[in-house]
């Protein structure tokens, strides 16, 4: 099939009936519908995404895709839920359209797009480093799961774009409290942290060299991780598993802890095998934690919050119950690590609801509180 620009009968005859259904109670306001992908470039056989309810546009280049976002709009007041660029020898080209297109019109701020490509290359790194409007780089096995992926980054911009208020008599204003507790919670962090690293760097350095002379691979383990209003950053802690861990993840489901149940997925294995000897002391003591002290240094965490999620986590917490529970800064202590670490009985439910629980009344004399009752907590009860 040839790569094709839709015409106004064509989108009308090929729109989804709640289109012509919703037009009626919304003949002004234009709204990103979810249900919309518009793919710019090379035409491609979507099946995956035909299977996940979306409605495929095609358009040959930028222009055509211009005049395809003004038909949706005009005509059915839509705008695409995610828009995915195809990758080709044109690139900054198209790029710099792109660039902007959204610096014209900020409406489009919290639209998800994708660079697709057959396979990433540092070519194309360096393009979403340089275009920063671009939220990721995916490929043809990204597809299958790309409701998911569109869904957090939708819900990311969103939070980073309208940051969060109080209405007060129909106007907003300015939370006063909330940000000074902000400013002690930063301040606290910078202190506690910069001291502390200073008093246990004998420590730190005693316990890399062990890492270093049990098994080969990194002393530290960086992954990255969602953490307040979905912001991902790179996850420091000590190394406690054997190279290439993550790899070995799929093998081991059948000994998750939270395999059970519906809802979100979270991985915790009991008695894990990739951990090392070493490394389940560490666990067991907390004091692979150790170098998330750098990561609130820096700003990426605080000392007590929620814990950041691997993004597999994360991306399943995108409805607007799940996603409270990054309204709240990320830490390496917290509610949840207080109440019921290390419990195989907790389910993922139980989890996020403490970490809502703490998004919902965080405050400065609330963490003093949770870091006082940490020291009963460090040591665990479990192998996880």
């Amino acid at each position: 099939m040839n790569t094709f620009t839709p015409e106004l009968s064509v989108l009308k005859n090929a729109a989804p009936k709640q289109f012509e259904e919703r037009e009626q109670t919304l003949p002004r306001q234009i709204v990103a519908d979810s249900n919309i992908v518009l793919f710019v470039g090379q035409h491609i056989e979507t099946p995956e995404l035909e299977s996940q309810g979306y409605k495929c546009f095609f358009a040959q280049d930028y222009d055509t895709a211009v005049v395809t976002i003004e038909q949706l709009q005009s005509v059915f007041r839509r705008k695409p839920g995610v828009i995915i660029y195809r990758s080709h020898t044109d690139n900054h080209r198209g790029l710099n359209a792109w660039k902007q297109f959204f610096q014209q019109d900020s409406s489009y701020a919290c639209i998800p797009f994708l660079l697709y490509t057959a396979e990433v290359t540092p070519e194309m790194k360096a393009a979403a480093k340089q275009y920063t409007f671009i939220d990721e780089i995916i490929t043809d096995q990204c597809l299958p799961r790309l409701s998911s992926k569109v869904a957090f980054i939708n819900k990311f911009k969103q939070l980073n774009a309208f940051p969060p208020l109080t209405v007060v008599g129909g106007k907003r204003k300015q939370d006063h409290k909330r940000t000074a507790n902000a400013v002690l919670k930063r301040g606290f962090d910078i202190i506690v942290a910069g001291i502390a690293l200073l008093v246990i760097s004998p420590i730190l350095l005693l316990i890399a060299a062990i890492i270093r002379l049990e098994s080969k691979g990194p002393i530290f383990y960086a992954a990255r991780r969602a953490g307040k209003n979905y912001q991902v950053f790179k996850f420091y802690k000590f190394r406690t598993m054997v190279v290439d861990a993550d790899k070995k993840l799929q093998q081991l489901q059948h000994m998750n802890q939270y395999k059970s149940g519906d809802g979100p997925v979270f991985y915790k294995v009991s008695n894990d095998p990739r951990v090392t000897r070493f490394g389940a002391f560490l666990r067991n003591t907390s004091l692979d934690e150790l170098p998330q002290l750098f990561n609130v240094l820096i700003g990426d965490m605080s000392l007590v919050g929620n814990r950041p999620l691997p993004l597999y986590e994360a991306s399943t917490l995108t409805t607007d119950d799940w996603a409270q529970r990054f309204l709240a800064p990320a830490g390496i202590t917290g509610l949840w690590q207080i109440s019921k670490r290390g419990k195989k009985e907790m389910s993922a439910q139980e989890r996020i609801a403490l970490d809502i629980n703490y998004s919902n009344q965080h405050s400065f004399r609330y963490d003093m509180w949770i870091m006082a009752n940490t020291p009963k907590a460090l040591i665990q009860k479990d192998n996880v």
